[in-house]
């Protein structure tokens, strides 16, 4: 490969390593991000335009019955605690609380991967059923402002799961 077709690939994040040892296909992305009012990054999709509703968000919750369950939904919509709670088993779900985070999925908020923390910790993964017609969805690759694309059935696979109504 040549040195300036090395300048432009991205440094492969722990999450697109783990996708390689799976043979997956997914190609990487990188989005801008800036400070929201709490300090806390957010990652730019605007420049997706249409498209934008191929980039999920993963949510971490708490259920009161299982601990930890990860929801994952379009960025442009917001995940339903109720909904989540009935497919997890749980009679209600809260967000876990950014300061606890990090602690429980290793990741810090923007940066939440269903692949990462299935990979590391095994807990239920929920995709919402929007996914599942799509060629290719986009989910963070590990980092703030990273992500990965990939095909929708290879993700539930991989995270040993299914599709669900998650959407408020």
């Amino acid at each position: 490969m040549s040195k300036k077709k090395k300048k432009n690939k991205l440094e492969k994040t722990l999450v697109e390593k783990i996708l390689d040892q799976n043979k997956i296909k997914y190609r990487q992305a990188s989005f801008a991000t800036h400070q929201d009012h709490g300090g806390v990054a957010q990652m730019d999709t605007s420049i997706l335009e249409e498209n934008e509703d191929l980039v999920y968000k993963t949510l971490v919750c708490e259920g009161n019955k299982t601990g930890p369950v990860v929801g994952v939904v379009p960025v442009t919509e917001h995940l339903s605690l109720k909904k989540l709670a009935k497919v997890s088993g749980n009679k209600k779900c809260e967000m876990l609380p950014l300061k606890k985070l990090q602690k429980t999925t290793g990741y810090v908020h923007g940066a939440n991967t269903p692949i990462g923390i299935w990979f590391n910790h095994h807990y239920p993964i929920y995709l919402d059923d929007s996914m599942k017609d799509k060629e290719e969805v986009g989910v963070s690759s590990g980092e703030v402002g990273r992500s990965v694309f990939l095909n929708p059935e290879d993700l539930a696979k991989f995270c040993e799961t299914d599709f669900y109504d998650l959407k408020e």
